[in-house]
């Protein structure tokens, strides 16, 4: 006998697990809890939707249809493996189902056919419902199968319960025939080897590299700055930037004082961008410079 875990508590019980969780706007008040009692509770059930793609199948697990009013569970498990919690409370997910199964699920033994549909189930499971056609043919990705691994040994673990506490919508409601896909024994075995270690919680996102800093270059100092006898630091980055150009025509250097050396290597380079006569003269144009790209001194 187990009273209800609070919204609060299934959360925590869920992401300690290790799962990625989505909080639906107002699902921890989002039940049908005047229609009866919730708990106490039991075990966890799994079912899968009959239905393809996240946001359509939440949407029809929030809201039901005609002839089942939502929530149809308490969180949907998608194909990638996160959790959308959508109702918290009684949930229109088990039905009527066999009272001799909810006995044996109390006593955590193994399952007796079910045969009747006596008991309500909404009052004592969890739901949690499956995005998957149902038909035997889509598929049950592995991201999908831990993630359902992950959430009922989540809620067993807040309980205390082992696997056996854990069933299928087919092991309940005679006639029904989810989950279809994979076999509820062979998912209570890898429930139960899961609450046989600590939880496992989910690999901390790597941090985004920062981006590299944008390189910074000297602006265009004018032409008139380049004249026999200046010297500054720019000088010698501009030589450098020649040299690895291929255009330096240095014997020694770059140095910071601007030299013949320094305008034959310009002249060099402006012939590189493709000028020619008195437009490669070597002393530096806005145009040429801009495309030297003189790191910023």
């Amino acid at each position: 006998m187990a009273t209800p875990l609070s919204p609060d508590q299934l959360l925590r019980a869920l992401r300690d697990e290790g799962l990625h969780v989505v909080e639906h706007p107002g699902w921890r008040t989002h039940n049908r809890n005047h229609k009866g009692p919730w708990g106490p509770m039991h075990g966890v059930m799994v079912h899968h939707t009959v239905t393809s793609g996240t946001a359509s199948s939440v949407a029809i697990c929030v809201n039901g249809y005609s002839a089942l009013p939502g929530p149809l569970c308490h969180g949907v498990i998608d194909k990638d493996g996160t959790v959308h919690l959508i109702g918290h409370g009684r949930t229109n997910h088990a039905g009527l189902g066999d009272d001799d199964v909810l006995q044996a699920v109390i006593a955590e033994r193994e399952l007796p056919p079910d045969n009747e549909a006596n008991t309500d189930g909404n009052r004592h499971f969890y739901g949690f419902e499956c995005v998957n056609l149902g038909d035997g043919k889509d598929p049950w990705p592995e991201e999908q199968l831990l993630a359902i691994e992950r959430a009922a040994a989540a809620v067993c673990r807040a309980h205390g319960w082992n696997q056996r506490s854990v069933i299928g919508h087919l092991e309940w409601q005679p006639g029904k025939i989810d989950p279809r896909g994979f076999t509820m024994d062979w998912m209570r075995g890898r429930i139960g080897k899961r609450l046989g270690s600590e939880p496992t919680p989910a690999a901390k996102p790597k941090p985004k590299p920062k981006p590299k800093p944008k390189p910074r270059y000297e602006p265009f100092p004018g032409a008139a700055f380049f004249k026999v006898g200046r010297n500054s630091a720019i000088v010698t980055a501009l030589g450098r930037r020649l040299v690895a150009e291929g255009c330096g025509r240095y014997s020694v250097g770059p140095g910071p004082r601007w030299s013949e050396a320094d305008r034959k290597s310009y002249a060099a380079w402006q012939r590189k961008c493709g000028y020619t006569g008195k437009d490669a003269d070597g002393i530096p144009g806005k145009t040429s410079w801009d495309r030297l790209k003189v790191p910023n001194v």
